[in-house]
């Protein structure tokens, strides 16, 4: 039976339109009013990882540094308090010298970095700080007493010397370059169970108000540092010296993801003088200053300014000569601004002796500028003053 009359006609042309307003909606769903969540991701290009390098392994980077990487074992001689008794004559006529002051040896372990085949050896100047006697072990098993050239307690910095033959020394790399997140390594002799290597990223630059020295601009990691560590290597992913590994903060003794490293860069400009001129040469205006605290601020109505209080002013120093007073407030350096007491000592330090420069302050509300001639900095001049 054929169907040729009008209704099927109508029935088989109904029936085409809803299909094909079917697959209209189903390709524009946004024809009905309603319009689908639009998500914006960025992707990555899929890497594959390369055996020996990023995240399959770091033994390559530790090949290339960790040769370098040295123990140093130093003694000192410790003198003992004499007992209070000591000073009394009838327990001296029984007891004779049994009270008496006592010498006795200390031994104590740290690392180091060979940063020259010449047998130039970078360390912290905790680790051999007084020592009388200071050897260094080599991971190949050489063993040699080491002479110190000079050390700076400024920035916690030492340089030793050997004389051996045939000295693997570690690549220099930057430390103005790494940034927040990139993977280091830290290389030492912790506990002094022998070399040992740990990982971590670099969890913060720039750090300062640590309390550990006068000059402050560690790199923090959370690559396990623990005591042996200091004066050890902080490599990145390269095997390259980012940093020498020097101190922790812990509450227990042991490593708890907090430790700090000198930059490289701040470490190879004080080891160049050292070895140069024996000691490192830095400005010196003979300052005090003190930060501005919120306190502060709304105590001296200093509220949107940014500088250092100068708490005090040495005698016949540079910064007295140049005319700067207790009470002023001294924004810019050279034009740069004073933002602490830290950065502005810093900046300070910077100046070549000699060196005229600008210094910006406000007194009794009135912005004016001084001429001041930089001194050089006395050996271990008061933490606080630039």
């Amino acid at each position: 039976m054929k169907h040729s009359s009008p209704f099927w006609f109508i029935v088989k042309a109904a029936i085409a339109g809803l299909a094909v307003a079917f697959v209209i909606l189903a390709l524009r769903p946004d024809l009905l009013g309603q319009s689908r969540p639009v998500v914006e991701i960025t992707e990555s290009t899929p890497q594959r990882a390369l055996a020996g390098g990023g995240p399959v392994s770091y033994a390559d980077a530790v090949d290339a540094a960790a040769p370098a990487v040295v123990n140093v074992y130093t003694t000192k001689i410790v003198t003992e308090r004499a007992s209070p008794l000591y000073r009394d004559p009838i327990f001296r006529y029984f007891f004779g010298d049994q009270l008496a002051p006592r010498q006795r040896l200390e031994t104590s372990l740290g690392s180091g970095v060979i940063v020259s085949n010449q047998g130039y050896i970078l360390t912290n100047n905790h680790v051999i700080e007084g020592a009388a006697d200071i050897q260094v072990a080599l991971r190949d098993g050489r063993s040699i007493e080491a002479t110190l050239v000079g050390t700076d307690s400024d920035t916690d910095l030492a340089v030793l010397k050997i004389d051996l033959q045939a000295l693997p020394a570690i690549t220099f790399g930057s430390s103005e370059n790494l940034r927040v997140g990139d993977v280091v390594l830290a290389i030492g002799n912790p506990f002094g169970f022998g070399q040992t290597v740990t990982i971590g990223i670099a969890s913060a630059t720039g750090r300062n108000r640590v309390g550990i020295s006068t000059f402050e601009n560690f790199i923090q990691t959370d690559a396990a540092i623990n005591p042996g560590n200091s004066g050890g290597a902080l490599v990145n992913a390269h095997g390259q010296l980012v940093g020498i590994n020097t101190a922790i903060v812990s509450r227990s003794g042991g490593s708890q993801g907090i430790g700090f490293a000198i930059p490289v860069d701040l470490a190879k400009e004080v080891m160049s003088q050292i070895i140069e001129t024996g000691h490192v040469v830095r400005g010196w205006l003979g300052v005090e200053g003190q930060d501005i605290t919120p306190q502060l601020a709304e105590s001296f109505g200093l509220q949107g300014v940014r500088g250092v209080i100068i708490a005090g002013v040495q005698r016949n120093g540079p910064a007295g000569r140049a005319g700067l007073r207790p009470g002023d407030i001294l924004t810019h350096i050279n034009g740069l601004p004073a933002i602490d007491s830290k950065t502005s000592m810093g900046l300070i330090a910077g100046f070549s002796p000699g060196t005229q420069i600008t210094l910006r302050i406000l007194r009794a509300g009135l912005e004016m500028e001084l001429k001041a001639i930089v001194a050089e900095r006395p050996s271990r001049a008061g933490s606080g003053r630039g």
